[in-house]
């Protein structure tokens, strides 16, 4: 129960569907809107800065996260909130690499 004692339901997801978008110096689609995304992990596998933006066209002044770039594992790893199910776009700091993402649905 929630503190106003409304009835809090939460959904499993029963799904992980994993894709790879390559980097891009320009605004490119990290996931797609999905109204049934239960959540999501990007991870950042670049040597470069990725800006995630919960929304379209991602810049380097207009985003809401930011995943430092790294040339060896551990890579900057960061989980969708739970109940976002809007577009999220990135763009890095110059193209290399790829961010590893994972839906679950």
């Amino acid at each position: 129960m929630s503190a106003d004692h409304s009835l809090l339901v939460t959904a499993r997801a029963l799904t992980g569907t994993s894709s790879n978008v390559a980097s891009s110096a320009s605004s490119v689609t990290i996931l797609a809107a999905n109204n049934a995304r239960k959540g999501a992990t990007i991870t950042n596998d670049s040597t470069q800065v990725l800006y995630l933006k919960f929304g379209a066209t991602a810049s380097t002044s207009s985003y809401a996260v930011v995943l430092a770039g790294s040339s060896a594992a551990p890579f900057a790893y960061y989980e969708v909130p739970f109940g976002y199910v809007g577009i999220i776009d990135g763009i890095w700091a110059s193209a290399n690499g790829n961010a590893r993402v994972t839906e679950l649905t």
